[in-house]
């Protein structure tokens, strides 16, 4: 007796005999219960298909609270773009990813019409080489913006856009952090006014739109920030972010105390003691390893939030140069801010999949060498996050392989965050 091959059809059917192909399947009477179980299982695959597409797409997110009556708002965007020059200069990080989708010709495509679904009334871009062609594309859909390179010999810098038809420049400072011994990185404060007449919302897939008049001096101090990357460098990068969120204060105080959102790549994970330093307005520099403020040694990403670590002593002593750049003072270890800022994303619950245990999420960068978040958009208390799209899991993102990918145009996410003010009296700690 002959044998033969058993073989899968591509269809999931299991075909044996050659007569398996010949002859016509017999017919039978459909039973209520065969009936009764497609529907089911129709049920489960269209549940799963649902899951797994809501997975592979950013979704606008909405805290439980109804912020209805608060009309003033505006979307903000925080992107690191993944400098052309930096990609050429470290291949090494995107070995998963195609040559193509390293193009600067794709990748611009991908992030415009990634800002076009979003948008955002204020952008807050980060490594930025390209700003002349940028400037071009999203001025075509009402944008402005204004740059600041690095000093030295990096090619990138910062760039903050905004929509002209809803908001006004009224001042604007470049940061330079080399004028202060603290590298050749580089931040943006911008003060921003809503026009006269602005939309109800920025973002008409939020909610409808009605145009009305706002009310007087609806005024704004964005800051944007790249900060260091050398994960040792931890009195550099606390030096840069004191200093940035210094002037930040000062410059809205100058303004009559506006609110404050400063957004950016931190190059600083969830559980560090320099996020801390923004959550908390203060950090005892003495308590932490020089080598670990950043918390970028530790990845891929954790759900362990900061405060729950508790104190570990250490072997590491600062020196006097380490605690001047950090602090600015060689007698001063305990740095403050007078910003009382608020991470936004917390603000707004999210998926178990793409946040961890502090609200923030999981990853908002992911190359072969790295994969976690350093990405984060910060505000004063009188605004209030009103919706945040959804970043991705980390189960699908490592299915691509690395980013940039076809779908994305960067090796960071975008944190999109729609921003209300607050009304008068509503105001809670």
């Amino acid at each position: 007796m002959k044998s033969f091959t058993m073989r899968r059809h591509r269809r999931g059917r299991v075909l044996g005999r050659p007569s398996d192909f010949l002859k016509p399947l017999p017919r039978h009477r459909k039973r209520k219960s065969d009936r009764v179980s497609r529907r089911k299982r129709s049920k489960v695959e269209n549940s799963e298909a649902s899951r797994e597409s809501s997975e592979e797409s950013r979704e606008w997110v909405f805290p439980p609270q109804d912020y209805s009556h608060y009309r003033d708002r505006f979307v903000i965007v925080s992107y690191n773009l993944l400098g052309v020059e930096n990609a050429s200069k470290h291949l090494d990080l995107y070995s998963q990813v195609s040559l193509q989708n390293l193009e600067w010709g794709q990748r611009k495509k991908l992030i415009c019409k990634e800002l076009s679904i979003y948008k955002p009334g204020i952008l807050c871009l980060q490594e930025v080489d390209r700003f002349s062609d940028l400037a071009n594309l999203l001025h075509g859909d009402g944008y402005r913006g204004i740059y600041t390179g690095r000093t030295g010999k990096a090619c990138d810098g910062c760039a903050i856009f905004w929509r002209e038809d809803l908001f006004t420049i009224l001042h604007k400072e470049d940061i330079e952090f080399q004028k202060f011994g603290l590298r050749d990185n580089v931040a943006q404060l911008c003060v921003l006014e809503m026009n006269s007449n602005h939309s109800s919302s920025s973002n008409d897939n939020v909610m409808s739109s009605t145009q009305y008049k706002i009310k007087q001096n609806r005024r704004l101090l964005i800051g944007n920030i790249h900060v260091l990357f050398n994960p040792n460098r931890g009195d550099v990068k606390l030096g840069q972010v004191r200093v940035f969120l210094n002037m930040a204060h000062a410059v809205s105080r100058d303004w009559g105390g506006i609110p404050v959102v400063v957004a950016g790549d931190l190059n600083s994970m969830p559980e560090s003691a320099l996020y801390q330093f923004f959550a908390s307005s203060e950090l005892d520099i003495l308590r932490h390893d020089r080598r670990m403020i950043s918390g970028q040694t530790r990845c891929p990403p954790r759900r362990v939030p900061f405060h729950s670590q508790g104190f570990v002593p250490m072997d590491y002593t600062w020196s006097e140069e380490e605690i001047y750049v950090a602090a600015g003072n060689q007698r001063c270890t305990y740095l403050r801010h007078h910003l009382n800022l608020r991470s936004a994303y917390p603000g707004v619950p999210g998926r178990s999949n793409t946040r961890d245990e502090h609200g923030e999420p999981l990853v908002t960068s992911y190359h072969s060498k790295f994969m976690g978040t350093v990405d984060y958009i910060w505000h004063s208390e009188e605004l209030v996050p009103v919706g945040v799209v959804e970043t991705l899991p980390i189960h699908f993102l490592k299915k691509t392989g690395g980013l940039p990918s076809e779908e994305w145009g960067s090796d960071h996410l975008a944190l999109v965050c729609e921003l209300a003010f607050a009304e008068e009296g509503s105001i809670s700690d």
